[in-house]
């Protein structure tokens, strides 16, 4: 039961196999953030992702996993557990609403990134 793991920690290597495995079922790397921190709270937060060099500057990357490691860093580096849940939950008021980037949205109209973070942050605000 996969549920019972609310934090793994493995190895480098081991922790890109199981986010890589991981992808296939948020249906894109572009979902999922993470977090490298040390025992002071001090963290490394980035889209598990990594750079994608062939789609920078194209406006079509998926901010999803940028937004929710900013939202991570919030919680666990600066204790401001407030703002990084209104974050994960605009994030999934935005998803839940169809807003997609090209990544997930199949045959379905998709957002740029620029858009795609607009939408997010609406969701923020408004809430």
């Amino acid at each position: 039961d996969p549920a019972q793991f609310d934090v793994m920690l493995c190895s480098n290597i081991f922790g890109d196999i199981i986010s890589d495995e991981c992808a296939m079922i948020t249906g894109s790397m572009g979902m999922l953030p993470s977090a490298s921190l040390n025992e002071s709270k001090f963290g490394l937060y980035e889209p598990a992702g990594g750079s994608a060099p062939d789609i920078a500057g194209k406006n079509i990357a998926n901010p999803v996993a940028q937004i929710l490691s900013a939202a991570l860093m919030l919680r666990y580096s600066l204790g401001e557990e407030t703002a990084a849940q209104d974050i994960e939950t605009a994030v999934s008021k935005a998803l839940s609403a169809g807003e997609l980037t090209g990544d997930l949205a199949g045959d379905n109209p998709a957002l740029s990134t620029s858009e795609m973070g607009d939408k997010i942050a609406e969701y923020v605000l408004n809430s």
